[in-house]
């Protein structure tokens, strides 16, 4: 079995190509893969797809993908706090394509699942809902969501060995489990890759059998993203 261990971003995401489709784990700036995308705006890669839950923040994140016009496409649940995807989307130089976000995490899980979609009352009589299947159950009405897969995933744990075994560190976890499932290649960054056995069984939340690729990040930003609506206290 050849080994999944690699050196670095760059070496770990050597074949990602023009137009291909990524999952990117992460919740604002909580949990992103930083090494990988700064790896994908250094290679220059372009009419990529994301399907994130918002595609980086404050012109941080993913959203240095969209500031060097790599991305054409965006499927995510949130556009609120990114001004780099409300001025594309709304100038039409980038596709979004909006979910609830439960909507967004199933489809994801659908994808990783191998099932053909699902039905969610989510969207049902709203434009969402104009020209699509809607269905009725049990005397309620239901949206008909297709799954969602990528060429690609890029994710990031706090723990990981060289079997591909993961374990997340708190919300950071949030679409990543999902996402490497769902994708063909997953390409993870931990703070920690450890020797095979130090994670007990019970401990891990990702099995390695989801991942392809693993590489040891450094330095990480780990931008917090804060919401202050009044003074904070002095301190004595």
């Amino acid at each position: 079995m050849s080994s999944k261990v690699y050196e670095d971003a760059s070496a770990a995401l050597f074949d990602v190509f023009d137009g291909a489709r990524i999952m990117s784990g992460g919740f604002g700036l909580c949990g992103n893969a930083e090494h990988c995308i700064r790896q994908l705006h250094k290679s220059e890669v372009k009419r990529l797809t994301i399907i994130s839950n918002n595609c980086g923040n404050q012109g941080r994140g993913l959203a240095v993908l969209l500031k060097s016009k790599q991305v054409e496409r965006v499927i995510c649940s949130f556009v609120g706090g990114n001004p780099d995807l409300e001025a594309q989307m709304l100038s039409g130089d980038v596709e979004v394509q909006l979910n609830p976000q439960g909507t967004l995490a199933e489809r994801i899980r659908a994808g990783g699942a191998g099932i053909g979609g699902f039905y969610t009352p989510t969207g049902v009589g709203t434009i969402i809902a104009e020209g699509r299947e809607v269905r009725e159950i049990d005397g309620k009405y239901y949206l008909f969501e297709t799954p969602l897969r990528a060429n690609f995933a890029i994710i990031r744990a706090e723990y990981g060995d060289a079997m591909g075994n993961l374990r997340f560190k708190g919300t950071a976890r949030n679409f990543s489990p999902q996402m490497a499932m769902a994708a063909q290649v997953t390409i993870v960054e931990v703070d920690h890759l450890v020797s095979i056995g130090e994670l007990s069984p019970e401990d891990i939340h990702l099995p390695g059998l989801f991942v392809q690729r693993i590489f040891q990040g450094d330095h990480f930003e780990d931008v917090i993203e804060y919401k202050t609506n009044r003074p904070r206290a002095e301190t004595v």
